[in-house]
């Protein structure tokens, strides 16, 4: 009988995965460390009424425009990952504004940031990532909310 050297599957390993995925609005995670691959799949729950009902409005609603003109030419400025002064998520992972809970905040809309100063921190898989400015200046909007699960590449921060 030939023995193989797969390496053994960590239970601990598997539902501390299993929790971070329920802990986020993730529906799936993989995890590879050298020939040990665990991938965790949850699937969502089903939906029984997905589509509105559509209501025959009166004539007079009818006729007036869906989109009102002043909003349409806003909606591409909407979008913050298009935004030169992203900064972005590394991880898959709980964002945290303040080093502690109820420890006031590294940053607020309007703080003046250096290179490297911590912005927030991320927390995956029970480690704590300090997420720091990848350049200097002005914190103009702060995209997530204390401890908000974040995916990879979600928009966090916009700095000019």
């Amino acid at each position: 009988m030939m023995k193989t050297n797969k390496p053994a599957i960590d239970p601990a390993l598997v539902r501390e995965i299993a929790n971070l995925l329920s802990e986020s609005d993730l529906t799936e995670i993989e995890v590879q460390h050298e020939d040990l691959r665990i991938r965790v799949v949850r699937q969502p729950p089903t939906v029984v009424a997905a589509a509105p009902v559509a209501v025959a409005a009166p004539a007079a609603v009818a006729a007036a425009p869906a989109v009102p003109a002043p909003l349409a030419p806003e909606v591409g400025k909407l979008d913050p990952a298009k935004h030169p002064g992203v900064v972005a998520s590394p991880m898959v992972g709980t964002a945290y504004l303040g080093p502690e809970p109820g420890a006031r905040f590294f940053i607020e809309v309007g703080t003046v940031v250096k290179e490297g100063q911590t912005l927030l921190i991320v927390e995956a898989m029970k480690t704590m990532n300090a997420i720091p400015a990848p350049r200097a200046g002005t914190v103009t909007r702060i995209l997530v909310e204390n401890a908000q699960p974040v995916e990879y590449g979600e928009p966090l921060v916009i700095i000019e």
